[in-house]
């Protein structure tokens, strides 16, 4: 941990300079504002919109900020070649590898604790103007929802690193993290829409189309499960059991991912 520790501390530094970060907490205010705006619209259902706009606004910045300043955090150092600098010390490349990713967490969390509690307050302004349009509420499950979040970014931002490891352009590798991303929030609905009977669905599925669908599916992490907005916006209790599966389920895909990472960026030959 000792060698960890520094790595980490200094990508955490780069990352909280980039200016993205204040453009993407700036686009987050804004948003935030637009929720307080949308939800009047809708006194009825004040309650539910401002929970479901302000979780969704948190979890677009925070795949901003793992998208358009955490791939480049890596790449920064190979593109300018610090990275002979910080390999020439006695750090191996997985403890570079560990090092940057334990940074990265450590962005995540304080960047995203920040943006709850900007989501917080703009909930809570609205529950003081809105109260009687507020009893099905759940502080518990809001903060478990944005819990759950964090964690995607986690697992998303394992996934950008096992891209990075063996690609060699920041590019590809954010091409690479998107299309996961939008495969890994999809899939669940595909795979069930396949599998239900031709009758309910209206047309019928090639048994071929439905085991790639199905291989897919255990390949790429199914980080619609990390996204209780719907449960949250509702009051909706979560049952103990599917946060434990969900967050072992979302810690057995980062050690897999970082170790993966870590084996190929051993053996990665640098121009």
């Amino acid at each position: 941990m000792t060698t960890f520790w520094p790595i980490a501390l200094i990508t955490f530094k780069e990352g909280i300079r980039n200016r993205a970060i204040y453009g993407i907490t700036l686009v987050a205010l804004m948003l935030f504002g637009a929720t307080a705006l949308v939800a009047t619209m809708v006194p009825r259902e004040v309650g539910k919109v401002a929970v479901d706009m302000a979780l969704s606004t948190i979890s677009f910045a925070g795949l901003l900020i793992v998208l358009f300043v955490g791939i480049n955090l890596m790449a920064k150092d190979l593109d300018k070649r610090t990275i002979y600098t910080v390999l020439s010390r006695p750090i191996s490349r997985s403890q570079y590898i560990i090092g940057k990713f334990l940074g990265m967490i450590l962005l995540i969390t304080v960047t995203m604790s920040i943006l709850s509690l900007l989501a917080i307050t703009a909930i809570v302004m609205l529950k003081n103007i809105h109260a009687g349009y507020f009893t099905r509420f759940s502080w518990q499950t809001i903060i478990l929802a944005d819990g759950l979040t964090v964690l995607m970014l986690i697992v998303l931002s394992a996934i950008s690193f096992l891209f990075a490891s063996f690609t060699s352009s920041s590019f590809i590798t954010l091409v690479l993290t998107i299309i996961t991303y939008i495969i890994g929030q999809s899939l669940s609905g595909v795979k069930s829409l396949l599998e239900a009977p031709s009758y309910e669905i209206g047309f019928s599925v090639s048994p071929v189309t439905v085991k790639v669908v199905t291989a897919a599916y255990y390949l790429f992490p199914n980080l619609s499960l990390f996204d209780i907005k719907l449960q949250a916006a509702h009051a909706l209790a979560v049952s103990p059991s599917f946060i434990l599966w969900t967050v072992l389920y979302g810690l057995v895909y980062i050690v897999i991912s970082i170790t993966l990472a870590a084996i190929i960026f051993r053996k990665k030959e640098f121009p």
